[in-house]
């Protein structure tokens, strides 16, 4: 086997954690290491560890082991070195100049980087900056554009269902709407998902916006044909027609009102207000974010790291992993960042969860 265009790599884990981060390490790592004998620089808690040069040497022991655990053993942080400059906080120009720096400092040649949209934007503008650098697409969200699904997706999919499906016992016992909140502020692909195979009665994701009247009359309906339950499934980016028609400042004043909660919380009150039926709310909040990654999460993730790990042999730089049908892929940075994949309004989904009856609002 001819020599490694990679001799030394640095790797971060960037923005919000998710299951399958450390399975898509050990991935990279234990190839790159393993197969192509490469150095290995951790960098920890994201871009601010590049900045700080918050680094060390991973050795086979710091990355054996991992396949299974929750979150990202070199931690995580959403420092944006190219974002808005807050209080005492150092210039982008100042950022960049210590990236560099530690960059060269470290002897790296490319910098491996898992992280989810805006992490992907960053990637790409270092590029321009003249570092070497590889994404690896992670989010729980699945908004990623230019990668058929991310790892973390399939595992907060799971547990979405599995609350839907203890909430329905509840529901039926006490006839009661339930409201189940997931993430997804802008795309519902976690809400449609875990909606259609939870057996969600309505399902409200940011890229259909509903109408009151619309949610009402279906469970209405349901309670007229003997159906005393109903579960709600809702994004909390999801829009009613109203907040759709507002701008992007009018939607972020209502939403820091005082009084406003959450998507959930004012979604209950509209459908007490309508129906007088008794209404509970979960909100699953970060409970979708941690834990074991499921299988298919660990097996993607270690598609992709090994992937990256041939990436770095190559010296194809400048990409980010990505999975196209059946393939594992590299697309350019610069064709992912700064863009969202939103759920398509001619989606099979759609279609097959409106065939079985499923309510989305519109």
């Amino acid at each position: 086997m001819k020599g490694s265009a990679t001799n030394t790599f640095g790797i971060l884990t960037s923005g919000g954690d998710c299951p399958g981060l450390n399975a898509a390490i050990r991935g990279v790592a234990k190839a790159a290491y393993g197969l192509y004998g490469m150095k290995i620089i951790g960098i920890n808690n994201g871009f601010k560890g590049l900045i700080e040069d918050d680094t060390g040497i991973l050795k086979p022991e710091d990355f054996s082991g991992i396949l299974t655990r929750g979150g990202t053993i070199l931690g995580t942080s959403r420092e944006k070195p190219f974002g808005k400059v807050k209080d005492n906080d150092f210039s982008v120009d100042m950022k960049l100049d210590a990236i560099k720096e530690n960059y060269k400092k470290n002897n790296l040649d490319c910098v491996v980087m898992l992280g989810g949209n805006g992490s992907h934007k960053t990637a790409a503008l270092l590029k321009e900056q003249g570092l070497n650098i590889i994404g690896l697409p992670k989010t729980i969200d699945n908004d990623i554009y230019g990668t058929d699904i991310t790892f973390g997706f399939h595992t907060a999919v799971d547990i979405a269902t599995e609350a839907i499906d203890r909430l329905h016992s509840t529901a039926h016992s006490h006839n009661r709407v339930m409201i189940i909140e997931v993430m997804g502020h802008n795309a519902g692909w976690l809400a449609l998902y875990s909606g259609l195979a939870g057996g969600g009665d309505v399902i409200l994701i940011p890229e259909i916006p509903y109408h009151m009247d619309s949610i009402k009359d279906h469970l209405k309906n349901r309670a007229k044909s003997g159906k005393q339950f109903s579960i709600v499934v809702v994004a909390e980016g999801a829009l009613s027609y109203e907040e759709y028609k507002m701008d992007k400042k009018q939607l972020k004043q209502k939403r820091k009102d005082p009084g406003y909660q959450s998507k959930a919380y004012e979604l209950a009150k509209d459908i007490e207000d309508k129906t007088g039926m008794d209404v509970r709310i979960s909100v699953l909040g970060y409970l979708q974010r941690g834990g074991t990654p499921s299988p298919y999460d660990r097996v993607l993730a270690t598609q992709f790291g090994t992937v990256a790990a041939e990436l770095l042999y190559k010296g194809e730089y400048g990409n980010m992993v990505a999975r196209e049908k059946d393939d594992i892929i590299a697309k350019p940075l610069e064709e992912i960042a700064g863009k969202l994949k939103p759920v398509p309004q001619d989606h099979i989904l759609l279609k097959n969860a409106r065939m079985v009856g499923t309510c989305f609002g519109d």
